[in-house]
């Protein structure tokens, strides 16, 4: 379903969750929520190498991932530390709560929304694209990023508007950004979080 664009580092594991409803209708999963929580208990835990380790992944194709073009996965640690992290739905919660963990940063695309095909690749010079409700733009160049038919549509910093998870969702596609210096983490935390979500009645099928 996905082509990957030949790359020292990467380790990516994608799979595709089928909700049993829209995710506007299944509500907050208590069980999930409890584990946004530095001190919750976790099959995988991250440090500082993990951090370093994730940087390298996006340094490489000329990316600076400082500031606020760090990865997704740190700014998860600084808003749950600092409380500032609440529910926004199913599909996004148990993505969060296993990025907050495990320090991978978790990708998720409404697929109702992208048109197939899907690569990952590099994105170019002068790409960008909006992330947020507000308009604000991200500079793509040099990042790793999941294109679809139209473009760009994700990444390990910030997710596309375009392609973002809604009320009416009910499928998705799951990219965990894994790196080969981090062997068999990203392993570990797929199989975790697709078992989160088949706790609360979703499928997951590999990507």
């Amino acid at each position: 379903m996905v082509q990957l664009e030949a790359h020292p580092l990467l380790d990516a594991k994608f799979f595709v969750t089928t909700f049993p409803r829209p995710l506007g209708e299944l509500g907050r999963v208590e069980a999930v929520c409890a584990l946004l929580s530095t001190t919750a208990a976790a099959p995988v835990s991250a440090d500082d190498a993990v951090r370093s380790a994730i940087r390298d992944l996006l340094r490489h194709g000329g990316y600076k991932p400082t500031g606020r073009g760090k990865p997704a996965s740190e700014y998860l640690v600084r808003a749950v530390t600092e409380g500032a992290l609440g529910s926004i739905n199913a599909a996004v919660d148990a993505c969060n709560v296993v990025s907050l963990h495990s320090g991978l940063p978790i990708s998720v695309v409404d697929l109702s929304l992208a048109t197939p095909p899907f690569r990952v690749a590099v994105a170019p010079e002068g790409s960008a694209y909006v992330f947020n409700q507000g308009g604000q733009t991200i500079d793509l160049g040099g990042l790793l990023c999941l294109f679809d038919a139209v473009g760009p549509c994700a990444n390990a910093v910030k997710d596309s508007q375009r392609t973002k998870t809604t009320p009416q969702t009910t499928r998705t596609l799951s990219v965990l950004w894994g790196t080969s210096a981090l062997p068999g983490r990203a392993q570990a935390a797929a199989a975790w979080y697709r078992a989160l979500l088949e706790s609360n009645g979703a499928r997951t099928e590999d990507a």
